[in-house]
Protein backbone atom coordinates (compact mmCIF):
# COMPACT_ATOMS: atom_id res chain seq x y z
CA UNK A 1 0.00 0.00 0.00
CA UNK A 2 2.52 2.89 0.84
CA UNK A 3 4.54 1.79 -2.06
CA UNK A 4 1.58 2.22 -4.39
CA UNK A 5 1.31 5.58 -2.64
CA UNK A 6 4.70 6.41 -3.32
CA UNK A 7 4.85 5.38 -6.87
CA UNK A 8 1.41 8.00 -7.10
CA UNK A 9 3.06 10.52 -5.06
CA UNK A 10 6.07 10.27 -7.53
CA UNK A 11 4.19 10.41 -10.89
CA UNK A 12 2.39 13.39 -9.24
CA UNK A 13 5.34 15.48 -8.20
CA UNK A 14 6.95 14.49 -11.64
CA UNK A 15 3.18 15.66 -13.49
CA UNK A 16 3.77 19.39 -11.25
CA UNK A 17 7.11 19.61 -12.47
CA UNK A 18 7.02 19.09 -16.02
CA UNK A 19 3.67 21.32 -15.82
CA UNK A 20 6.20 24.19 -14.34
CA UNK A 21 8.99 23.66 -16.54
CA UNK A 22 5.95 24.47 -19.26
CA UNK A 23 4.59 27.76 -17.88
CA UNK A 24 8.05 28.66 -17.59
CA UNK A 25 9.25 27.95 -21.27
CA UNK A 26 6.15 29.81 -22.31
CA UNK A 27 6.80 32.78 -20.71
CA UNK A 28 10.93 33.03 -20.92
CA UNK A 29 11.75 30.31 -22.97
CA UNK A 30 12.55 30.97 -26.70
CA UNK A 31 10.09 31.40 -29.19
CA UNK A 32 12.00 29.30 -32.41
CA UNK A 33 11.35 25.93 -33.27
CA UNK A 34 14.92 24.76 -34.17
CA UNK A 35 16.12 22.38 -32.25
CA UNK A 36 19.15 21.21 -34.03
CA UNK A 37 21.41 22.15 -31.14
CA UNK A 38 19.52 19.97 -28.50
CA UNK A 39 19.47 17.59 -31.10
CA UNK A 40 23.08 17.49 -31.75
CA UNK A 41 23.78 17.87 -27.14
CA UNK A 42 21.64 14.97 -26.73
CA UNK A 43 23.30 12.85 -29.41
CA UNK A 44 26.55 13.65 -28.33
CA UNK A 45 25.85 12.61 -25.20
CA UNK A 46 24.58 9.30 -26.30
CA UNK A 47 26.58 8.47 -29.06
CA UNK A 48 29.80 11.02 -28.39
CA UNK A 49 30.98 10.19 -31.74
CA UNK A 50 28.10 12.03 -33.53
CA UNK A 51 28.92 14.84 -36.09
CA UNK A 52 26.29 17.27 -37.03
CA UNK A 53 26.40 16.27 -40.53
CA UNK A 54 25.19 12.73 -38.87
CA UNK A 55 22.48 14.80 -37.65
CA UNK A 56 20.96 16.36 -40.67
CA UNK A 57 21.64 13.27 -42.56
CA UNK A 58 19.07 11.34 -39.93
CA UNK A 59 17.06 14.22 -40.88
CA UNK A 60 17.53 13.63 -44.88
CA UNK A 61 17.25 9.96 -45.00
CA UNK A 62 19.36 8.08 -47.38
CA UNK A 63 16.55 8.42 -50.01
CA UNK A 64 16.32 11.74 -50.69
CA UNK A 65 20.14 12.77 -49.29
CA UNK A 66 20.99 14.67 -52.79
CA UNK A 67 18.53 17.32 -52.06
CA UNK A 68 21.14 20.53 -51.31
CA UNK A 69 20.52 22.08 -47.92
CA UNK A 70 18.44 25.34 -47.29
CA UNK A 71 20.11 28.26 -49.50
CA UNK A 72 20.47 31.13 -47.69
CA UNK A 73 20.97 34.30 -49.80
CA UNK A 74 24.32 35.39 -49.94
CA UNK A 75 24.65 39.03 -48.50
CA UNK A 76 24.19 41.21 -51.26
CA UNK A 77 27.10 43.81 -50.53
CA UNK A 78 26.31 47.46 -51.40
CA UNK A 79 22.41 47.45 -52.36
CA UNK A 80 21.48 49.06 -55.96
CA UNK A 81 18.76 51.47 -55.29
CA UNK A 82 16.17 50.82 -57.95
CA UNK A 83 16.13 51.94 -61.20
CA UNK A 84 11.86 52.62 -60.78
CA UNK A 85 12.95 55.36 -58.34
CA UNK A 86 12.94 58.58 -60.01
CA UNK A 87 16.42 60.75 -59.85
CA UNK A 88 16.89 64.10 -59.16
CA UNK A 89 20.68 65.40 -59.89
CA UNK A 90 22.56 67.95 -57.82
CA UNK A 91 25.53 68.77 -59.34
CA UNK A 92 28.67 70.46 -57.05
CA UNK A 93 31.18 72.31 -58.64
CA UNK A 94 34.58 72.82 -57.59
CA UNK A 95 34.88 76.16 -55.98
CA UNK A 96 38.42 76.63 -57.27
CA UNK A 97 38.35 76.27 -61.32
CA UNK A 98 41.92 77.66 -62.04
CA UNK A 99 44.95 75.77 -61.63
CA UNK A 100 47.39 76.42 -58.59
CA UNK A 101 50.53 75.78 -60.41
CA UNK A 102 50.03 77.79 -63.40
CA UNK A 103 46.71 79.62 -63.17
CA UNK A 104 45.14 78.25 -66.60
CA UNK A 105 41.55 77.57 -65.89
CA UNK A 106 40.74 74.00 -65.76
CA UNK A 107 38.69 71.72 -67.64
CA UNK A 108 35.95 69.46 -66.39
CA UNK A 109 36.83 65.63 -67.10
CA UNK A 110 34.17 63.89 -65.20
CA UNK A 111 31.89 63.36 -61.76
CA UNK A 112 32.50 61.64 -59.03
CA UNK A 113 28.97 59.93 -59.04
CA UNK A 114 27.25 58.43 -55.65
CA UNK A 115 23.72 57.53 -54.62
CA UNK A 116 21.01 57.73 -51.93
CA UNK A 117 17.89 57.10 -51.34
CA UNK A 118 16.05 60.29 -50.01
CA UNK A 119 11.97 61.22 -49.19
CA UNK A 120 9.94 64.10 -49.36
CA UNK A 121 7.89 64.49 -46.46
CA UNK A 122 3.61 63.91 -46.80
CA UNK A 123 2.42 67.68 -48.08
CA UNK A 124 -1.08 68.52 -47.17
CA UNK A 125 -2.80 70.90 -48.78
CA UNK A 126 -6.44 71.93 -50.32
CA UNK A 127 -7.14 70.71 -53.26
CA UNK A 128 -10.37 73.58 -54.73
CA UNK A 129 -12.19 72.18 -57.06
CA UNK A 130 -14.68 74.75 -59.00
CA UNK A 131 -17.17 73.07 -61.58
CA UNK A 132 -18.35 75.49 -64.26
CA UNK A 133 -21.96 76.81 -63.96
CA UNK A 134 -23.24 77.87 -67.58
CA UNK A 135 -26.69 79.24 -68.47
CA UNK A 136 -27.97 81.06 -71.74
CA UNK A 137 -28.30 84.96 -71.06
CA UNK A 138 -30.78 85.56 -74.29
CA UNK A 139 -33.61 83.22 -73.75
CA UNK A 140 -33.03 82.21 -69.90
CA UNK A 141 -34.96 79.31 -70.84
CA UNK A 142 -31.98 76.59 -71.05
CA UNK A 143 -31.47 76.56 -67.16
CA UNK A 144 -28.17 75.82 -65.62
CA UNK A 145 -25.49 73.11 -66.89
CA UNK A 146 -23.09 71.52 -64.41
CA UNK A 147 -20.61 69.00 -65.39
CA UNK A 148 -21.45 65.74 -62.91
CA UNK A 149 -19.30 65.47 -59.49
CA UNK A 150 -16.69 63.14 -59.41
CA UNK A 151 -17.56 59.91 -57.67
CA UNK A 152 -16.04 60.13 -53.80
CA UNK A 153 -15.98 57.73 -50.36
CA UNK A 154 -16.98 59.67 -48.18
CA UNK A 155 -19.51 62.22 -49.96
CA UNK A 156 -19.67 65.40 -48.86
CA UNK A 157 -16.60 65.07 -46.48
CA UNK A 158 -13.50 67.18 -45.82
CA UNK A 159 -11.23 64.50 -46.53
CA UNK A 160 -9.87 63.42 -50.20
CA UNK A 161 -10.08 60.12 -51.31
CA UNK A 162 -6.55 59.27 -50.81
CA UNK A 163 -6.40 60.67 -47.13
CA UNK A 164 -9.24 58.29 -46.44
CA UNK A 165 -7.51 55.59 -47.59
CA UNK A 166 -3.91 56.01 -45.65
CA UNK A 167 -5.72 56.46 -43.11
CA UNK A 168 -7.02 52.69 -43.51
CA UNK A 169 -3.90 51.65 -44.31
CA UNK A 170 -1.79 52.93 -41.74
CA UNK A 171 -4.67 51.15 -39.42
CA UNK A 172 -4.51 48.03 -40.65
CA UNK A 173 -1.23 47.67 -42.86
CA UNK A 174 0.45 49.53 -40.25
CA UNK A 175 -1.04 49.00 -37.28
CA UNK A 176 -1.27 52.68 -36.01
CA UNK A 177 -4.19 53.40 -34.15
CA UNK A 178 -6.55 56.22 -35.11
CA UNK A 179 -5.56 58.46 -31.98
CA UNK A 180 -1.86 58.52 -33.04
CA UNK A 181 -3.01 59.61 -36.72
CA UNK A 182 -5.48 62.29 -35.33
CA UNK A 183 -2.11 63.31 -33.43
CA UNK A 184 -0.20 63.18 -36.46
CA UNK A 185 -2.29 65.26 -38.36
CA UNK A 186 -2.56 67.73 -35.97
CA UNK A 187 1.16 68.20 -35.56
CA UNK A 188 1.91 68.21 -39.35
CA UNK A 189 -0.64 70.07 -40.99
CA UNK A 190 -2.67 71.79 -37.93
CA UNK A 191 -6.21 69.76 -38.39
CA UNK A 192 -8.13 69.07 -35.56
CA UNK A 193 -9.86 65.70 -36.74
CA UNK A 194 -11.32 63.96 -34.18
CA UNK A 195 -10.98 60.14 -34.00
CA UNK A 196 -14.94 59.51 -34.14
CA UNK A 197 -14.29 61.29 -37.34
CA UNK A 198 -11.17 59.16 -38.59
CA UNK A 199 -13.55 55.99 -37.35
CA UNK A 200 -16.18 57.12 -39.59
CA UNK A 201 -14.04 57.49 -42.71
CA UNK A 202 -12.46 53.67 -41.97
CA UNK A 203 -16.07 52.03 -41.26
CA UNK A 204 -17.03 53.86 -44.74
CA UNK A 205 -14.39 51.69 -46.56
CA UNK A 206 -15.54 48.59 -44.81
CA UNK A 207 -19.11 49.05 -45.76
CA UNK A 208 -18.11 49.83 -49.11
CA UNK A 209 -15.91 46.33 -49.19
CA UNK A 210 -18.72 43.66 -48.11
CA UNK A 211 -19.92 43.54 -51.70
CA UNK A 212 -16.62 42.84 -52.50
CA UNK A 213 -15.59 40.19 -49.98
CA UNK A 214 -18.98 38.58 -50.88
CA UNK A 215 -17.88 38.22 -54.02
CA UNK A 216 -14.68 36.90 -52.64
CA UNK A 217 -16.42 34.64 -50.92
CA UNK A 218 -18.47 32.65 -53.39
CA UNK A 219 -14.75 32.35 -55.41
CA UNK A 220 -13.40 30.48 -52.41
CA UNK A 221 -16.58 28.20 -52.24
CA UNK A 222 -16.18 27.15 -55.77
CA UNK A 223 -12.80 26.39 -54.63
CA UNK A 224 -11.70 22.51 -54.00
CA UNK A 225 -9.38 22.81 -51.10
CA UNK A 226 -9.04 25.57 -48.26
CA UNK A 227 -7.05 26.44 -45.32
CA UNK A 228 -8.93 27.62 -42.36
CA UNK A 229 -7.69 29.27 -39.02
CA UNK A 230 -9.40 31.06 -36.62
CA UNK A 231 -7.63 34.13 -33.79
CA UNK A 232 -9.62 36.08 -31.00
CA UNK A 233 -10.38 39.53 -31.44
CA UNK A 234 -12.17 42.03 -28.33
CA UNK A 235 -15.24 43.86 -29.15
CA UNK A 236 -16.39 46.70 -27.43
CA UNK A 237 -19.76 45.85 -26.05
CA UNK A 238 -21.22 49.66 -24.83
CA UNK A 239 -23.28 47.96 -21.97
CA UNK A 240 -21.75 50.00 -19.30
CA UNK A 241 -19.51 46.70 -17.88
CA UNK A 242 -16.70 48.31 -18.88
CA UNK A 243 -15.07 44.97 -20.62
CA UNK A 244 -14.71 43.54 -23.63
CA UNK A 245 -16.66 40.29 -25.37
CA UNK A 246 -13.64 38.07 -27.03
CA UNK A 247 -15.33 37.50 -30.29
CA UNK A 248 -13.30 36.12 -33.27
CA UNK A 249 -12.14 35.90 -37.02
CA UNK A 250 -12.62 32.99 -39.06
CA UNK A 251 -10.28 33.15 -42.04
CA UNK A 252 -10.40 30.85 -45.22
CA UNK A 253 -7.96 31.01 -48.18
CA UNK A 254 -6.63 29.12 -50.57
CA UNK A 255 -3.22 28.88 -51.24
CA UNK A 256 -1.77 31.30 -53.52
CA UNK A 257 -4.93 32.88 -53.50
CA UNK A 258 -7.47 35.39 -51.95
CA UNK A 259 -8.53 35.29 -48.37
CA UNK A 260 -11.54 35.67 -46.17
CA UNK A 261 -12.32 36.67 -42.33
CA UNK A 262 -15.41 35.73 -41.02
CA UNK A 263 -16.52 37.52 -37.73
CA UNK A 264 -18.22 35.86 -35.19
CA UNK A 265 -19.18 36.51 -31.64
CA UNK A 266 -17.73 33.08 -30.68
CA UNK A 267 -16.05 29.96 -31.60
CA UNK A 268 -18.60 28.14 -31.86
CA UNK A 269 -19.39 25.45 -34.73
CA UNK A 270 -21.83 27.95 -36.17
CA UNK A 271 -19.30 30.18 -37.59
CA UNK A 272 -17.65 27.87 -40.05
CA UNK A 273 -21.02 26.43 -40.53
CA UNK A 274 -22.70 29.55 -41.57
CA UNK A 275 -19.49 30.41 -43.67
CA UNK A 276 -19.47 26.95 -46.29
CA UNK A 277 -23.09 25.80 -45.90
CA UNK A 278 -23.12 22.30 -47.96
CA UNK A 279 -19.19 23.23 -49.40
CA UNK A 280 -17.76 19.95 -50.39
CA UNK A 281 -14.16 20.45 -50.47
CA UNK A 282 -10.90 19.38 -49.11
CA UNK A 283 -10.39 21.62 -45.42
CA UNK A 284 -7.10 21.73 -43.83
CA UNK A 285 -7.14 23.18 -39.85
CA UNK A 286 -5.76 22.48 -36.83
CA UNK A 287 -7.19 20.26 -34.17
CA UNK A 288 -9.67 22.29 -33.18
CA UNK A 289 -12.97 20.62 -33.12
CA UNK A 290 -15.05 22.98 -33.85
CA UNK A 291 -14.24 22.27 -37.48
CA UNK A 292 -16.27 18.87 -37.30
CA UNK A 293 -18.98 17.75 -39.02
CA UNK A 294 -19.66 21.17 -40.95
CA UNK A 295 -19.96 21.63 -44.63
CA UNK A 296 -21.57 19.06 -47.13
CA UNK A 297 -21.38 15.08 -46.86
CA UNK A 298 -17.99 14.82 -48.85
CA UNK A 299 -16.01 17.22 -47.30
CA UNK A 300 -12.35 15.72 -46.49
CA UNK A 301 -11.09 17.30 -43.29
CA UNK A 302 -7.08 17.06 -43.80
CA UNK A 303 -4.89 18.17 -40.45
CA UNK A 304 -1.41 20.02 -40.25
CA UNK A 305 1.62 18.50 -39.44
CA UNK A 306 3.43 21.18 -37.89
CA UNK A 307 0.73 21.31 -35.44
CA UNK A 308 1.79 17.79 -34.42
CA UNK A 309 5.65 18.95 -34.54
CA UNK A 310 4.96 21.40 -32.21
CA UNK A 311 3.68 19.57 -29.91
CA UNK A 312 7.00 17.48 -29.96
CA UNK A 313 8.77 20.56 -30.23
CA UNK A 314 7.05 21.81 -26.43
CA UNK A 315 8.08 18.40 -25.62
CA UNK A 316 11.77 18.95 -26.17
CA UNK A 317 11.89 22.82 -24.57
CA UNK A 318 10.19 21.24 -21.54
CA UNK A 319 12.65 18.03 -21.67
CA UNK A 320 16.01 18.77 -23.43
CA UNK A 321 17.08 15.47 -22.55
CA UNK A 322 13.97 13.75 -24.22
CA UNK A 323 15.45 11.74 -26.97
CA UNK A 324 12.31 10.27 -28.08
CA UNK A 325 11.30 13.71 -28.59
CA UNK A 326 13.87 15.28 -30.43
CA UNK A 327 13.73 11.99 -33.05
CA UNK A 328 9.98 12.08 -33.37
CA UNK A 329 11.00 15.43 -34.78
CA UNK A 330 13.73 14.69 -36.40
CA UNK A 331 11.42 11.88 -38.14
CA UNK A 332 9.06 14.88 -38.74
CA UNK A 333 11.35 17.36 -40.19
CA UNK A 334 12.11 14.19 -42.68
CA UNK A 335 8.50 15.00 -43.87
CA UNK A 336 8.69 18.83 -44.88
CA UNK A 337 12.27 18.18 -46.39
CA UNK A 338 10.22 16.30 -49.31
CA UNK A 339 8.24 18.94 -50.41
CA UNK A 340 11.13 21.26 -49.74
CA UNK A 341 12.82 19.19 -52.65
CA UNK A 342 9.75 19.69 -54.47
CA UNK A 343 9.54 23.23 -54.15
CA UNK A 344 13.52 23.05 -55.39
CA UNK A 345 13.17 21.46 -57.81
CA UNK A 346 9.81 23.00 -59.00
CA UNK A 347 7.97 20.08 -59.13
CA UNK A 348 3.95 19.99 -60.04
CA UNK A 349 1.54 19.47 -57.42
CA UNK A 350 1.38 15.66 -58.86
CA UNK A 351 4.66 15.15 -58.77
CA UNK A 352 5.19 16.61 -55.57
CA UNK A 353 2.31 14.01 -54.51
CA UNK A 354 4.23 10.77 -56.35
CA UNK A 355 7.55 12.01 -53.69
CA UNK A 356 5.72 12.18 -50.90
CA UNK A 357 4.00 8.49 -51.46
CA UNK A 358 7.15 7.19 -52.89
CA UNK A 359 9.73 8.74 -49.24
CA UNK A 360 7.20 10.63 -47.04
CA UNK A 361 4.17 8.22 -46.67
CA UNK A 362 6.62 5.09 -45.02
CA UNK A 363 8.22 7.66 -42.36
CA UNK A 364 4.25 8.92 -41.30
CA UNK A 365 3.77 5.10 -40.62
CA UNK A 366 6.81 5.11 -39.11
CA UNK A 367 5.58 7.92 -36.86
CA UNK A 368 2.69 6.43 -35.91
CA UNK A 369 4.30 3.32 -34.83
CA UNK A 370 6.30 5.30 -32.41
CA UNK A 371 3.56 7.38 -31.05
CA UNK A 372 2.02 4.39 -30.20
CA UNK A 373 5.18 3.01 -28.45
CA UNK A 374 5.79 6.04 -26.52
CA UNK A 375 2.11 6.30 -25.11
CA UNK A 376 3.08 2.41 -23.52
CA UNK A 377 6.36 3.77 -21.68
CA UNK A 378 5.40 7.95 -21.14
CA UNK A 379 2.62 9.31 -18.74
CA UNK A 380 -0.49 10.25 -20.40
CA UNK A 381 -0.51 13.99 -19.06
CA UNK A 382 3.52 14.82 -19.85
CA UNK A 383 4.44 16.68 -22.54
CA UNK A 384 5.33 13.90 -24.46
CA UNK A 385 2.61 11.55 -23.99
CA UNK A 386 -0.01 14.73 -25.23
CA UNK A 387 2.09 14.90 -28.35
CA UNK A 388 1.75 11.40 -28.93
CA UNK A 389 -1.46 11.35 -28.13
CA UNK A 390 -2.62 14.35 -30.66
CA UNK A 391 -0.85 12.71 -33.07
CA UNK A 392 -2.71 9.52 -32.72
CA UNK A 393 -5.94 11.55 -32.55
CA UNK A 394 -5.38 13.48 -35.41
CA UNK A 395 -3.67 10.26 -37.30
CA UNK A 396 -6.44 9.76 -39.97
CA UNK A 397 -6.78 13.69 -41.06
CA UNK A 398 -2.84 13.56 -40.76
CA UNK A 399 -2.73 10.68 -43.10
CA UNK A 400 -4.71 12.40 -45.66
CA UNK A 401 -1.83 14.47 -46.93
CA UNK A 402 -0.74 11.88 -48.95
CA UNK A 403 -4.08 11.31 -51.11
CA UNK A 404 -4.47 14.49 -52.80
CA UNK A 405 -1.80 16.34 -54.50
CA UNK A 406 -2.83 19.83 -53.79
CA UNK A 407 -3.15 19.54 -50.03
CA UNK A 408 -0.18 21.24 -47.93
CA UNK A 409 1.38 19.31 -44.93
CA UNK A 410 0.94 22.14 -42.72
CA UNK A 411 -1.89 25.06 -41.83
CA UNK A 412 1.02 27.12 -41.91
CA UNK A 413 -0.08 29.62 -44.89
CA UNK A 414 -3.37 30.29 -43.10
CA UNK A 415 -1.43 30.96 -39.50
CA UNK A 416 0.64 33.68 -41.32
CA UNK A 417 -2.30 35.50 -42.57
CA UNK A 418 -3.27 35.74 -38.81
CA UNK A 419 -0.21 37.70 -38.21
CA UNK A 420 -1.81 41.22 -38.97
CA UNK A 421 -4.58 40.99 -36.86
CA UNK A 422 -2.49 39.94 -33.77
CA UNK A 423 -0.25 42.99 -34.16
CA UNK A 424 -3.37 45.13 -34.75
CA UNK A 425 -4.85 44.37 -31.74
CA UNK A 426 -1.90 44.81 -29.55
CA UNK A 427 -2.01 48.47 -31.26
CA UNK A 428 -6.14 48.95 -31.44
CA UNK A 429 -6.75 46.83 -29.19
CA UNK A 430 -10.43 46.45 -29.97
CA UNK A 431 -13.12 46.80 -32.39
CA UNK A 432 -15.23 49.35 -31.84
CA UNK A 433 -18.54 48.03 -31.99
CA UNK A 434 -20.62 44.77 -32.47
CA UNK A 435 -21.86 46.71 -35.83
CA UNK A 436 -18.23 47.18 -36.74
CA UNK A 437 -16.97 43.40 -37.12
CA UNK A 438 -18.12 42.33 -40.54
CA UNK A 439 -16.68 46.21 -41.66
CA UNK A 440 -13.20 45.20 -39.62
CA UNK A 441 -13.43 41.80 -41.32
CA UNK A 442 -13.80 43.06 -45.06
CA UNK A 443 -10.70 45.70 -44.41
CA UNK A 444 -8.78 42.94 -43.42
CA UNK A 445 -9.25 40.36 -45.91
CA UNK A 446 -9.13 42.94 -48.81
CA UNK A 447 -5.22 43.70 -47.22
CA UNK A 448 -4.58 40.45 -46.35
CA UNK A 449 -5.46 39.25 -49.96
CA UNK A 450 -3.72 42.07 -51.43
CA UNK A 451 -0.71 40.94 -49.54
CA UNK A 452 -0.45 37.29 -50.63
CA UNK A 453 -1.37 38.12 -54.11
CA UNK A 454 1.95 40.80 -54.46
CA UNK A 455 -0.75 43.90 -54.89
CA UNK A 456 -0.35 47.01 -53.26
CA UNK A 457 -3.74 47.69 -51.15
CA UNK A 458 -2.98 51.38 -51.86
CA UNK A 459 -2.92 51.12 -55.48
CA UNK A 460 -6.18 49.01 -55.46
CA UNK A 461 -8.40 50.90 -52.75
CA UNK A 462 -7.72 54.07 -54.73
CA UNK A 463 -9.04 51.81 -57.71
CA UNK A 464 -11.91 50.43 -56.28
CA UNK A 465 -13.61 52.28 -53.87
CA UNK A 466 -14.22 55.47 -55.62
CA UNK A 467 -17.98 55.07 -56.66
CA UNK A 468 -18.16 51.38 -55.66
CA UNK A 469 -21.45 51.67 -53.94
CA UNK A 470 -23.04 53.03 -57.48
CA UNK A 471 -21.53 49.67 -58.60
CA UNK A 472 -23.95 47.22 -59.76
CA UNK A 473 -23.36 43.16 -58.56
CA UNK A 474 -22.58 41.97 -61.68
CA UNK A 475 -19.47 45.01 -61.64
CA UNK A 476 -18.33 44.00 -57.89
CA UNK A 477 -17.70 40.73 -59.49
CA UNK A 478 -15.25 41.92 -61.80
CA UNK A 479 -13.15 43.60 -58.92
CA UNK A 480 -12.08 41.36 -56.50
CA UNK A 481 -8.36 41.65 -56.19
CA UNK A 482 -7.47 38.45 -58.01
CA UNK A 483 -9.37 39.85 -60.98
CA UNK A 484 -8.41 43.01 -60.66
CA UNK A 485 -5.26 42.22 -61.04
CA UNK A 486 -5.53 39.57 -63.82
CA UNK A 487 -7.08 42.83 -65.67
CA UNK A 488 -4.42 44.87 -64.76
CA UNK A 489 -1.78 42.74 -66.15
Amino acid sequence: MLERELAWAHLKIQSLTEELRQQRVKMLGPRSETLSDLQLQLLAEEEPSTTRDEVEAEAQRPAIASVPPRQRKPHPGRQRLSKNLPRIEEVIRCAEQTCKQCGAETTLIGYDESEVVDVEPARYFVRVTKREKRACTCCQQGGVSMPASQPRIVDKGLASDRVVVETVIAKYCDHLPLYRQAAILEREAGLEIGRATLDGWVMRVGELLLPVVAEMRQGLLSASYLQADETIVPVQMHDKRGADHQAYLWQYGKPGGETVFDFCMSRSREGPQQFLGQWEGVLQTDGYQAYDNIGGPKLVHVGCWAHARRKFVDAVKVHPEDGAAIKMVIRMDALFLVDRHARQRQMSVEERLALRREHAETWAEEIRQECQALLKTVLPQSAVGKAAAYTLNMWPKLRRCFDYAEVELSNNLAENSMRGVALGRKNWLHVGSVKSGPKVAAILSIIESCRRLGLPAKDYLMAVLPGLGRRKMSEVAQITPVRWSAARN
